[in-house]
């Protein structure tokens, strides 16, 4: 870790550098992860190392487009209902979910922060912090902005992978192979089993989905493509970000 990523970083912070660090924030970031199964050839962590890792990108990359990111400590538990059959999946309430973003992004309001971007790696997440992000921006008053990390890099993926990279694919194989390769059961790689595809019911579990956990061809993974993705990504990400300032 350089010293420009140790600086943007709440958890290593005494109280006193925290109140400077809040006055010159453009945005207080929140990377929000999950717990939750991976099948069986990545760790349960795979969707809080990409919370972590690939905000630490945006954070370093930061001040070549004349912004200040300060990030809060990965928030590793999420809205993962839809695992829950598969062991090691810890999930949160909808409900309880969303209020614990809006006490977060009250926290930081008022230290001092004025925009808040929460930072999403995992799917679940997305309705309830679209309700809590409206919440905090109507009856709180807090500049509140959503990066959906998948969606900023969705284009070069498909292009790379088709469209069946999702859950434990292609994908989010590349980029534990890329940050944390050790944690990778190579010889437990296949491509998953699919179950069923609804096209409009609701489906309650994953397990209703898939065999092994998890979707497209993992033994297809390319952590040297994923490199490409990571920089072109964060780029577009910090270049919507500094608009906001404009």
């Amino acid at each position: 870790m350089d010293s420009t990523e140790s600086q943007s970083l709440l958890a290593e912070m005494t109280w006193q550098e925290a109140e400077t660090a809040f006055d010159e924030a453009d945005f207080v970031v929140l990377p929000c992860g999950a717990t939750e199964q991976h099948s069986t050839h990545l760790p349960t962590s795979v969707d809080s190392i990409r919370a972590e890792n690939l905000t630490a990108e945006l954070a370093a990359a930061a001040p070549e487009h004349d912004l200040n990111l300060l990030v809060l400590p990965v928030l590793p538990y999420g809205y993962s209902e839809h695992h829950i059959n598969y062991a090691g999946t810890v999930s949160l309430g909808a409900d309880t979910y969303q209020e614990i973003i809006i006490d977060v992004g009250r926290s930081v309001q008022r230290h001092g922060a004025t925009r808040f971007l929460v930072a999403n790696f995992h799917g679940g997440n997305i309705e309830p912090h679209k309700l809590a992000l409206d919440r905090l921006q109507r009856d709180h008053g807090l500049d509140s902005y959503y990066a959906h990390w998948t969606d900023f890099a969705r284009d070069q993926l498909e292009e790379r992978f088709g469209t069946e990279w999702g859950h434990a694919g292609e994908y989010e194989t590349s980029v534990i192979e890329h940050y944390r390769p050790e944690l990778v059961h190579g010889d437990r790689k296949t491509p998953q089993t699919k179950k069923n595809r609804y096209e409009v019911r609701q489906y309650a579990h994953f397990d209703d989905l898939t065999v092994e956990g998890g979707l497209g061809d993992p033994t297809q993974s390319d952590p040297e493509f994923l490199e490409e993705v990571i920089e072109a990504t964060t780029e577009r990400i910090l270049t919507h970000l500094r608009s906001e300032l404009e």
